[in-house]
């Protein structure tokens, strides 16, 4: 008999990994013939690299590359199938959680810690790149990246750009005649869950920019900076990215990923999910655990657990989720595939009291909802 288990993290307390290995001691405690898969998810946010490196063989690797505010940062990035695929998470780079909130100033952040990362990709021989894309402290849509791959962002003087998305102003003139030539032979994909373009009011500055720390007055200048960013990609590259669905996906890195690498932008929960072959395992499976942090209205539009529910209804897979805490109508979870949702609370439980019994809590709920689901296959 096997099943599946497939949660993201539990944020704030539990990495998916960690959640997965709660979630298999809680199942062997009651069943100890049982086959176990471990599938630990992220949609394609931070967790990207746990998630899909996670395999004996597959490697982690750190490198010091300049962060978003030009200090160094120690970032990791994965490889997986045999060394010819790497796994980045432009977060590690140049993501929001590296600076500390009262620093935030998108003018000046720079996405070049994640050009550095895609450069060592290529250094190691990898031909194909899954990005994720989420968390970013950005709005230079990608600039500091392509910089780092040996482009040149010039103004009208052909003077090299200064870094952040303020500076795109300036932008006169795009040369890539030093961009990586190893570039035209990789496959990349991006994990992206979001449909915005990269200007205008529903656009990556308005919507992402005042999290980042940007003024009113800062959004308006950041989303001139891409509109003018757009116009001179259109001339010089002949492509036109700014109303391109998720191209203002991480401060418009979604646009410059389309831009200078020629990026498919993917469901990031669906790009995991092939990435990790799960479609191989579920025919023969009899259960699919999943669960995250916080099960809510954003989860239902495709976040790890409904992504892993939908999979796992193509084979008639019945599926549970467990979270740490349950909002809204769970009706909307049960029309995903989702056969039953729980909480791992046992009482009353602050939100830090939660996190900090995560581990244990996990573990005893995931054991007693197995004890129950073996009940009802023996009746």
């Amino acid at each position: 008999m096997r099943i599946i288990i497939a949660p993201d993290k539990f944020k704030g307390s539990m990495s998916a990994p960690e959640a997965a290995k709660c979630m298999a001691r809680g199942i062997r405690s009651v069943l100890s013939n049982v086959e176990l898969i471990l599938f630990p998810l992220s949609d394609g946010g931070e967790g990207l690299i746990e998630s899909l490196a996670s395999a004996a063989d597959d490697t982690i690797n750190n490198l010091k590359v300049t962060g978003p505010l030009g200090k160094p940062v120690e970032a990791q990035w994965g490889i997986i199938d045999d060394g010819n695929t790497a796994v980045i998470e432009m977060a590690a780079a140049s993501g929001l959680s590296l600076v500390p909130e009262n620093e935030r100033n998108p003018l000046i952040a720079t996405t070049y810690g994640t050009g550095q990362l895609i450069k060592a990709a290529l250094d190691h021989g990898c031909s194909n790149l899954i990005i994720g894309i989420g968390g970013s402290a950005t709005n230079d849509g990608g600039a500091g990246m392509v910089r780092a791959l040996g482009a040149k962002l010039l103004d009208q003087n052909e003077q090299p750009l200064a870094n952040g998305g303020a500076e795109l102003q300036r932008l006169a003139k795009i040369d890539l005649s030093g961009l990586d030539h190893r570039l035209k032979e990789v496959s990349v994909k991006v994990a992206c869950d979001v449909n915005n373009p990269l200007t205008g009011p529903n656009g990556a500055s308005y919507i992402y920019g005042p999290q980042k720390g940007a003024s009113k007055q800062m959004i308006e200048q950041l989303d001139q900076a891409l509109k003018n960013y757009s116009r001179v990609i259109k001339k010089d590259l002949g492509i036109d990215i700014e109303d391109v669905p998720g191209s203002g996906a991480a401060g418009g890195l979604g646009a410059g990923l389309i831009a200078f690498l020629q990026a498919e932008l993917c469901s990031g929960i669906e790009l995991v999910l092939d990435a990790l072959k799960i479609d191989q395992f579920l025919p023969r499976s009899r259960l699919l655990i999943t669960g995250e942090g916080k099960l809510d209205a954003q989860s239902a539009q495709g976040k790890a657990p409904v992504g892993a529910a939908r999979r796992a209804a193509k084979s008639n897979i019945p599926v549970v989720a467990i979270a740490g805490s349950l909002e809204g109508n769970l009706d909307m979870f049960h029309s995903e595939g989702i056969t039953a949702c729980f909480s791992i609370a046992d009482g009353p439980l602050s939100l830090q009291e939660s996190m900090d019994k995560g581990p244990r809590l996990l573990e005893i709920k995931t054991a007693e909802l197995i004890r129950l689901w073996h009940l009802s296959q023996i009746i």
